[in-house]
């Protein structure tokens, strides 16, 4: 299995120069989001792909709780020329490295042109380093979630079935289709009760999308509400490690499996165009 993926691994790396960077997102937050991006980034490296998290949750940034690691510094440090990116990235577990994008990240569409070529330049050498960059963002449709979800190549929308984070999440998709309509959009169903529930919700939402946006988000996946996953959080341990063979952690698996198995056009910038579009967004608002 482990031979099996890293000839994986390597084949993907072979049709790329460049990390794919995926950005995990919500209508609203208390879906679980992070708990999501972190979990999904630790499966990607049990298939030995080199992973970057980065948290650019600006609002709620606690990737850090999550991980159980407290971040002495974050890319505002990098921003402001005071740290390089190689201080500022620590280890986690299996080897996933870590960015707290913290509040600085908003000094990004302050730079002049400058220290913007430094920063950028600064993030090219994560370009062939990794093979993922999981994004944390924040929720809802602020111009500072929206400039890191219309960036990514990628975007996972994450919801539950409580109708509000539906409607919410339905908010966010068609401001997402509209504006950035090249983008690879998929949903995640989190704290179903049932497979069925969560095909369900995903039914739903297409259904009105269908009807209001001409347009159907491809659904990923779903992971169950189980008690594992409250006693990993309240020991700040991601569920995967703490009960590898919980129902969330097979699906945690079972996703990252399809990720894994993609073949996706990667934009030549990579994360210095990512950075630059973000850059772009913000200064434009």
């Amino acid at each position: 299995m482990k031979d099996q993926a890293e000839g994986l691994r390597r084949l993907v790396k072979q049709k790329k120069e460049f990390a794919r960077i995926i950005a995990v997102t919500s209508g609203k937050g208390g879906v679980g989001k992070t708990n999501i991006a972190a979990n999904l980034a630790l499966a990607l490296c049990q298939r030995n792909f080199r992973v970057v998290l980065i948290d650019v949750d600006l609002g709620l940034a606690n990737i850090d709780i999550l991980l159980g690691i407290t971040p002495a510094f974050n890319l505002g440090h990098v921003l402001r020329g005071e740290k390089t990116i190689q201080e500022v990235m620590i280890e986690g577990p299996l080897g996933l490295r870590i960015l707290s994008g913290g509040s600085g990240i908003t000094d990004l569409a302050n730079l002049n042109g400058w220290r913007l070529e430094v920063f950028i330049k600064s993030l090219e050498m994560l370009n062939r380093e990794f093979d993922f960059v999981i994004l944390d963002t924040g929720a809802g449709i602020h111009r500072n979630v929206l400039s890191f979800v219309l960036a990514a190549t990628e975007v996972l929308v994450v919801t539950t079935p409580e109708p509000t984070a539906i409607t919410d999440a339905y908010g966010l998709l068609k401001v997402i289709r509209q504006q950035g309509p090249d983008i690879k959009v998929r949903l995640i169903v989190n704290m179903a009760k049932s497979p069925n529930e969560a095909q369900l919700v995903a039914d739903k939402l297409n259904s009105v999308l269908l009807e209001y946006v001409h347009w159907e988000v491809e659904y990923l996946g779903y992971v169950l509400q189980e008690s594992q996953i409250a006693k990993a959080v309240a020991d700040q341990q991601p569920v995967l490690l703490a009960f590898p063979t919980a129902m969330s952690s097979r699906s945690f698996q079972r996703i990252a499996s399809i990720l894994a198995g993609d073949q996706v056009n990667v934009a030549n910038a990579g994360l210095r165009g990512f950075f630059s579009k973000v850059y772009d967004f913000l200064r434009a608002q």
